[in-house]
């Protein structure tokens, strides 16, 4: 047998070995490589590489909030992206898409940005994979006491050897990766088209006598108020006051005003779909709204409920702090489901067939500079601001909605008549809905409302028209 045979098993053998270095330097650099963050149109979206597996294609991963799903573009190599979206803002990424060529631009910008950041992630991989296969050739040269002449041979092998899979599995059996993320123009090229919530009026009774319609929550049914004379059971499910806003329009106006608003009530349990309140279950508000033919002016109040803040005030009186990490990243994944409801609200408010005058409440903030009268709750001047900061970026989606369906946004102002005040327009901790806007606040609502609506046509009330809410 000729020399050179002898040596095959042993060539074979140092061949697998070199693989096996390689194969476990990439896959532990696809695990600690950091992630690269892009922000395109109000995104915050983190690029990395899926645990590599042995099939040549297959989709990427795409993370969102926890929930690991396949994505929509399918990727070549047994390397595939990983996009973590750790940051979703619809209302900035509308803001970018209305603008004159933003569209367009907007789709670009995340294109390149997603491609860039493969790119980055791929040199990073590269360079902590051959860092790990240069610690575990000097690892087993020091271990197998290897001279130093011979561990510089192995270490030069094991570096050369992971970057020889790495451009076999990235390079180029992956080659297509970079022009498949140039594709995606949008988020929904990744995830996939939603699809919004159809509402329509059937069994809606006709209201054809009604002129104002207002839906929402608890601010705008004016829980903790005198209750309305005549209630229905809905009404006292619901909590629906004679002091609330719709009535005083109502009478400022000589409308016949329809207040549809329920506590606890949220976009899709409430606004959209049915409310149980009790024993009572409440028809949903839209589709109510929608028998109203001749409505030309539309008020809504909601999003509270949706990010739960009511839970969100009670823990942060709660805890020493409340502007952890943890809590931030829970508001903000609030505030992602809750833009995603309110955009499909908003779409089926656009697409009424009378095209009502439509205003958004922005939600007025309760605490003042002085919070004494709320040391027993353990609320701070600190935790004050926090929570007002919360409530900004609510009023922000809020805000940008509105704007980007061409209605009104109204922001409304307790300026001096805060909790703790004089005259506070907020009950206080003891009332029957604290933080909730007592006779006074809910006129200030109207005021504001009607100085908004001033600005534009109203609905010119008819001779029968009056001044009471009328009972769903």
């Amino acid at each position: 047998m000729r020399p050179w045979l002898h040596r095959i098993p042993t060539v074979l053998g140092y061949t697998a070995a070199v693989l096996a270095v390689a194969a476990l330097s990439v896959w532990l650099s696809v695990r600690v490589t950091p992630l690269q963050t892009v922000s395109p149109a109000g995104q915050t979206v983190q690029v990395g590489a899926a645990s590599p597996d042995l099939s040549l294609s297959g989709p990427g991963e795409l993370e969102l909030f926890g929930q690991v799903i396949p994505t929509r573009p399918r990727f070549e190599g047994p390397i595939r992206p990983r996009l973590k979206l750790t940051s979703i803002s619809l209302n900035a990424q509308a803001k970018a898409l209305t603008e004159p060529g933003g569209a367009q631009a907007a789709g670009k910008d995340l294109s390149r940005q997603l491609t860039s950041a493969w790119t980055r992630y791929l040199l990073w991989e590269t360079l902590i994979a051959a860092g790990f296969a240069a610690m575990i050739a000097v690892t087993v040269a020091s271990v197998r006491r290897r001279n130093r002449t011979s561990t510089l041979w192995m270490l030069a092998t094991a570096v050369t050897g992971v970057c020889a899979l790495n451009a076999l599995g990235v390079y180029l059996l992956a080659s297509t990766t970079p022009e498949a993320l140039r594709q995606v123009r949008s988020i929904e090229d990744l995830v996939g088209p939603s699809t919004p919530t159809p509402v329509t009026a059937v069994g809606a009774p006709a209201r054809p006598g009604v002129q104002a319609v207002v839906i929402g929550d608890s601010t705008a049914a004016a829980i903790g108020n005198a209750p309305l004379d005549r209630p229905t059971a809905a009404d006292k499910a619901c909590g629906r006051s004679k002091d609330a806003y719709a009535v005083y329009l109502a009478a400022a106006n000589n409308w016949n005003t329809l207040n549809l608003a329920c506590s606890g009530a949220t976009i899709r349990d409430g606004l959209l779909g049915p409310q149980q309140r009790g024993t009572t279950q409440v028809p949903p508000q839209l589709p109510a709204a929608m028998g109203a033919t001749k409505a030309s002016v539309i008020i809504v109040s909601i999003g509270a409920n949706d990010i739960h803040w009511s839970t969100m005030t009670a823990l942060c009186a709660a805890a020493n702090a409340c502007d952890d990490r943890a809590s931030t990243a829970y508001v903000h994944q609030q505030l992602a489901a809750f833009t995603t409801a309110y955009y499909d609200l908003l779409g089926n408010l656009a697409a009424l067939p009378q095209h009502p005058r439509v205003l958004i409440n922005e939600y007025y903030n309760p605490f003042g500079e002085n919070v004494d009268c709320l040391k027993d709750q353990n609320i701070t001047t600190a935790k004050a601001r926090i929570l007002k900061t919360r409530l900004d970026e609510l009023n922000s989606v809020l805000r940008q909605g509105a704007q980007t369906f061409n209605f009104t946004a109204v922001p409304q102002h307790f300026d001096g008549h805060r909790l703790c005040s004089d005259q506070p327009f907020v009950q206080g901790p003891d009332a029957n809905a604290p933080l909730h806007p007592n006779a006074a606040g809910e006129l200030a609502i109207a005021l504001a409302d009607q100085q908004a609506l001033s600005r534009t046509s109203t609905p010119t009330p008819t001779p029968r028209a009056t001044a009471r809410k009328k009972n769903p």
